[in-house]
């Protein structure tokens, strides 16, 4: 068997300003809307798709996006922080450092530097 991933797909109560987001940050597209219920972007690093849930699973998330950049870290962070994400807090466990942000709905992920 042979299996591939197809996209990574976020619960949400609103799911096409957050598409629209992720799309902004991370160099996208929407590509999909189907009436707002589900929304499908392409990225660069992938498929991403957002649907339209009346109550999300309160708490942490339990899977997450990793995101590397080559440029310079802090740099990277503050796009996402002055474009709506919110520092959840910054990491350095022997040597590698990184940060977890969380969007506008919530949603945690971290930025590494790539590599």
């Amino acid at each position: 068997m042979s299996l591939t991933l197809g996209m990574i797909t976020t619960d949400s109560v609103d799911p096409l300003p957050l598409a629209h987001w992720w799309a902004d940050r991370l160099g996208g597209q929407i590509i999909q809307e189907n009436d707002g219920w589900f929304v499908i972007v392409s990225t660069p690093i992938g498929i991403l798709a957002f649907q339209k849930i009346d109550d999300p699973t309160p708490g942490k998330n339990r899977i997450h996006l990793d995101l590397g950049t080559d440029t310079d870290l802090e740099t990277t962070v503050w796009a996402f922080l002055d474009a709506g994400a919110s520092l959840v807090g910054e990491r350095n466990e022997q040597g590698f450092r990184w940060f977890t942000l969380a969007d506008p709905q919530g949603n945690q992920f971290c930025i590494a530097p790539q590599g």
